[in-house]
């Protein structure tokens, strides 16, 4: 399976100066790309296209070729991912602020690793002497097991590696029968339903407070830097203090979601489960903006459900366990019974008709009738199992 680790690394001085080098030209390269994008359409009133943007970029930067196409790669794909998000959110835009840096990306003969050092060529740049440059000679701190397929450098409070990697193993088979149903929610962040009665409510209280810290930190900081001249002394130092707060906020978010992602593996493993659907939630954020307040917005958009749903995604195809998103509309309102449907403003749904259940519990339970029988209908369900990330 394909896996991903990143790793410090050890380099002389005059190496780690090329490499934020490398960053800046990469930089450089995307800007570029958003530049020739915007000429080719208004010029001609058709999209650039791959092979036209690599032949725009060829041989004019001291790089290697195929870390050139790389940024060319992640650009056209930024440009795709907006164009299919346009299609339910006209106000996205295209790709099109300019970067002082960019992850340069080294990929099949580009690069090689002989135990634990890592060789990075420069491709056909030529020194002050007219001779090739030497490769870059890196000491890597960790080196997985298994064939090494890209390196990327990226910044995370210092210069590091991810590399990207053939573990050798095979998505194992499932021996499951049973299907079940995700409610991803802001507070809970996994409610689901499983065909035989279980349940289990997995909370999303702790990633909320981990964002909750980071914006007040950031806030806190930004009114600071706003009395400071920009790129002075002062106006530096917050923005370090600024770049170390997303990190480790971002660490502690990647972390939250590992362990909730495998609490819910595992529960599906014991539950015999062989299919999971998730209700698709992405039209809560974009397309009910207008009736929301500031506070609810600021919860939404802090709302890991897209990295959520990924996690899931790539753990439960390890254990042989597909998934897919469906749609959830009015799953939470709609009572199973007698098919009204009802706002709620606690924890629990209640319905005129006496039905009454778990507000998350009961959004996953009508996502899975409606999967399975194209209906809301009331199952029987167990008390669900609930667990607390720490």
């Amino acid at each position: 399976m394909y896996r991903t680790v990143k790793t410090s690394f050890s380099a002389n001085k005059e190496t780690i100066e090329k490499l934020f080098h490398i960053r800046r030209i990469c930089g450089v390269i995307w800007n570029d790309c958003v530049q020739l994008a915007r000429y080719y359409y208004r010029l001609g009133n058709h999209w650039i296209t791959q092979t036209e943007l690599q032949k725009e970029l060829k041989g004019k930067y001291p790089i290697h070729s195929q870390t050139i196409q790389a940024v060319a790669h992640k650009f056209l794909q930024a440009r795709d991912s907006a164009k299919e998000a346009r299609k339910s959110d006209k106000n996205i835009r295209f790709p099109y602020k300019m970067k002082k840096t960019f992850n340069p990306k080294w990929v099949d003969q580009a690069f090689s690793i002989e135990k634990n050092t890592l060789y990075l060529s420069l491709g056909n740049t030529k020194g002050p002497d007219g001779k090739r440059l030497p490769k870059l000679k890196i000491k890597l701190h960790h080196v997985p097991e298994g064939e090494v397929k890209e390196v990327e450098l990226v910044y995370d409070r210092g210069l590091k590696f991810c590399l990207s990697y053939e573990d050798g193993k095979q998505a194992s088979s499932s021996t499951g029968t049973n299907i079940a149903a995700v409610d991803q929610g802001e507070i809970h962040a996994i409610s689901a339903v499983s065909e035989n009665g279980s349940s289990i409510i997995i909370t999303g209280r702790k990633m909320r407070s981990i964002h909750r810290l980071r914006n007040k930190k950031l806030a806190e900081l930004q009114k600071l830097m706003s009395r400071c001249k920009k790129g002075s002394r002062k106006w530096k130092t917050y923005n370090r203090a600024k770049q170390y707060i997303l990190s480790k906020s971002e660490a502690q978010l990647k972390d939250c979601l590992h362990k909730t992602t495998k609490e819910f593996v595992d529960w599906c493993l014991e539950q015999q489960i062989k299919h999971v659907v998730v209700g698709d939630v992405e039209g809560v954020q974009r397309n009910t903006k207008k009736k929301r307040n500031k506070n609810t917005n600021q919860k939404l958009s802090n709302w890991s459900f897209g990295k959520l749903y990924d996690y899931l995604k790539y753990k439960l195809e390890a254990k042989g366990i597909t998934i897919e998103k469906v749609d959830e509309s009015y799953t939470s309102q709609t009572c199973p019974v007698c098919g009204k449907r009802n706002k709620v403003k606690n924890r629990n749904y209640r319905c005129a008709c006496g039905y009454e259940q778990h507000r998350d519990i009961h959004g996953a339970s009508n996502i899975l009738t409606k999967y399975l029988y194209g209906k809301m209908i009331p199952i029987s369900i167990q008390p669900p199992t609930y667990l607390r990330i720490t």
